[in-house]
């Protein structure tokens, strides 16, 4: 049900360095020292850092089968998961007491790695919602279908959740969001580039093969009338860079008005089957649900009960039998480049993790997790508050009063390190004989989960990410700032590790996620979370100039030679990079060894922090996975979160003596600087 909104840095550090001691009196490394090996003296720093780091790396390294990508961002989560593996192995082999968090992690993880099981079941466990679907004789049957459908955890045609209300954060709200499409993105309905029709006709195989494996005789026919449903429906849906205006996605209504106003949808009906008890919703985009409402007696019943069966079967393919899992992933495969399934193993670490991660996190940070390591997180999160308050009063840009208010709400920030104080429980049974069943009461525990904290002051104790996933995030909603337990550990943070290793690696981070507080989004919240105006008009037009500036230049980057990034979808994670990386270089130089001009490994320490910046984007990927990735991700591609905001950066230019001619060079008067 939680489609909460906050920004994400899914990062890690680079697997080209050694640890040896180090000596900071010697000019070449002894052995403890991060050896920054790999660098390509033939590209010079200023046409290209991320190359001059990366590309020696990047031509050799090969992308596994069974993955989309390979190097450090997100794709640090793959050796994260062999953890995991490790933890599931064990308690997945031994006896423990029923309703134990080892039993039902163990239980979960073994009921799905017994294919032969699983797939002698075939088209079973989903015969029921089927026949339930060819039962329904009316719009209100549907409707009645979908209620059932969200509280298993499909959000085939509603899509409520459960979130602070934007205007009074102190209580959580329902809201329903613009849902109902199969595929990525409602451009992929529209564009006609040779890439993205590629993606529909393997989008539209795909449906046609789901409905051939339930035996129905016009497959390739129904297929086109789901696709073209959902094609009405794309027409409605807000842009990825419309949904960034958040005042512009809140529309509380009360429930008697959406009732008048969508016959066909039958809110107060819907909110019943549901067990939500409310006067009003917050409807963020309401065209769709305008547009749903008049299709729903447009197109004929037959046609909807296709529909539902579609994304029924869509939703539930990757825990059925075989030919459900391969047509789906033969879909992927389309999407993302990947070229092999991965290992049932791989795959219910990634399930586990995301239906009760909380009770295998407890597992994981007991037996992987150094809490010297949350101490010196948290020491360095407030040293980092410091920098940047120190930055904001110098903003040359920003009047007295707006500053105050900046500050105001970076010292009410909520800093969340390591693990919950209180750990989620899963008020479930698990049955090591019947995985289907397990991941469906497992959506439905965590539908009531949420549905308890409906009308309540939100929970501000909990965690939105599992304490083992290699992640980061600020919640402008609660004005929080989070770093799991998965990041804490060498080598994203290695305590032998000079500072400028550090800073450069995880500090860079830790500035990126202070940022997000104040970046396009973010600087629509006020500290409590509300979104409401804290500047002055004066201050507010600047700010807006400046990030139009982000936006402008990073429109300009290419990736795949001829695809432009999308500037305003990326310019909240941009403007984060941009400053993250200041923040972290400030923080940096109150050090000893940032004061200091010492070389280590031939570098200075200037030289340290800024090949360490370049070394934590060190990703290779499928193009096709990139080419989603463009369309649909607020992040820009690694090379220009390197790239982009250290041709702003003047410490860099000086650090790699980076002058006119420079393909990267940019006069000072032109290098951006928001924060």
């Amino acid at each position: 049900m939680k489609f909460l909104c906050y920004f994400s840095l899914i990062f890690c550090l680079f697997f080209s360095c050694k640890n040896e001691s180090s000596n900071k009196n010697n000019v070449e490394p002894d052995n403890k020292t991060v050896v920054f090996d790999g660098i390509t003296d033939s590209i010079r720093p200023g046409d290209d850092f991320f190359n001059h780091v990366n590309k020696k790396w990047f031509d050799k390294a090969i992308i596994a089968e069974d993955q989309v990508g390979v190097g450090s961002y997100r794709f640090l989560n793959i050796p994260q998961q062999e953890l995991l593996k490790n933890i599931l192995q064990e308690v997945s082999q031994q006896e423990h007491p029923k309703g134990s968090i080892e039993q039902k992690v163990g239980d979960f993880y073994a009921s799905g790695i017994d294919t032969l099981s699983i797939d002698e079941r075939g088209i079973t466990p989903i015969q029921p919602i089927l026949d339930e679907i060819e039962a329904i004789s009316d719009i209100s049957g549907i409707m009645d279908f979908v209620a059932t459908q969200i509280k298993n955890g499909d959000y085939s045609m509603v899509a409520p959740y459960i979130s602070p209300d934007q205007k009074n954060s102190s209580l959580n709200i329902m809201h329903v969001a613009q849902t109902g499409l199969g595929m990525p993105d409602r451009d992929y309905y529209f564009q006609e580039d040779a890439s993205v029709k590629k993606v529909q006709e393997a989008y539209q195989t795909y449906l046609t093969s789901l409905f051939e494996l339930v035996g129905d005789k016009d497959a390739k026919a129904q297929a086109a009338i789901v696709y073209e449903i959902e094609k009405q429906l794309a027409q409605v849906h807000k842009t990825r860079i419309e949904r960034r205006v958040i005042k512009e996605n809140y529309h509380k209504m009360a429930v008697s008005e959406l009732e008048k106003k969508h016959s066909n949808l039958g809110w107060r009906a819907l909110l019943k089957n549901l067990g939500a008890e409310v006067d009003s919703l917050e409807v963020s985009q309401p065209n769709y649900y305008d547009t749903l409402n008049k299709l729903l007696t447009k197109v004929p019943l037959a046609q909807w009960k296709w529909y539902l069966k579609a994304h029924s079967m869509d939703s539930y393919a990757n825990i059925l039998s075989k030919p459900f899992r391969d047509i789906a992933f033969e879909y992927s495969k389309v999407l993302t480049g990947q070229a092999q399934q991965q290992p049932r193993a791989k795959q219910m670490v990634r399930r586990v993790d995301e239906q009760i991660g909380f009770a295998l996190g407890q597992l994981y940070v007991k037996r992987y997790f150094k809490e010297d390591a949350k101490k010196r997180a948290l020491d360095l999160v407030n040293n980092f508050q410091k920098v940047l308050e120190k930055r904001i009063e110098n903003l040359d840009w920003m009047g007295d009063s707006t500053k105050l208010k900046a500050k105001e709400k970076l010292y009410a920030i909520n800093k969340k390190i390591g693990y919950p104080d209180v750990w989620r429980t899963y008020n479930v049974e698990i049955d090591r004989d019947k995985f289907f069943e397990n991941v469906v009461n497992l959506q439905k525990d965590e539908y009531l989960y949420e549905l308890k904290q409906l009308n309540k002051a939100p929970n501000r104790d909990e965690w939105h990410t599992t304490p083992s996933t290699v992640t980061a995030y600020y919640n402008p909603a609660l004005n929080e700032i989070v770093f799991p337990a998965g990041i804490l550990q060498a080598p994203y943070f290695d305590l032998y590790a000079d500072d400028a290793v550090n800073y450069g690696g995880i500090g860079m981070v830790i500035g990126h996620e202070f940022t997000h507080a104040f970046d396009d989004q973010g600087a629509q919240y006020d500290k409590n979370g509300n979104v409401a105006n804290w500047w002055t008009e004066d201050d507010y037009t600047q700010f807006k100039a400046k990030t139009q500036k982000i936006i402008d230049q990073y429109s300009a980057f290419t990736v795949l030679d001829s695809i432009h990034l999308k500037g305003a979808l990326t310019v909240g994670e941009n403007t984060a990079d941009n400053a993250g990386i200041a923040i972290a270089y400030d923080a940096f130089k109150l050090t000893e060894q940032g004061q200091d001009s010492t070389k280590i490994g031939g570098y200075t320490p200037d030289q340290r922090f800024f090949l360490s910046v370049a070394n934590i984007w060190r990703v290779k990927m499928r193009e096709e996975f990139l080419r989603n990735y463009v369309m649909t991700d607020p992040h820009s591609p690694p090379i220009w979160r390197v790239n982009g905001p250290l041709m702003n950066f003047t410490p860099f230019y000086n650090a790699f003596d980076v002058k006119p001619g420079d393909r990267n060079f940019k006069p000072e008067e032109e290098r951006i600087k928001i924060w």
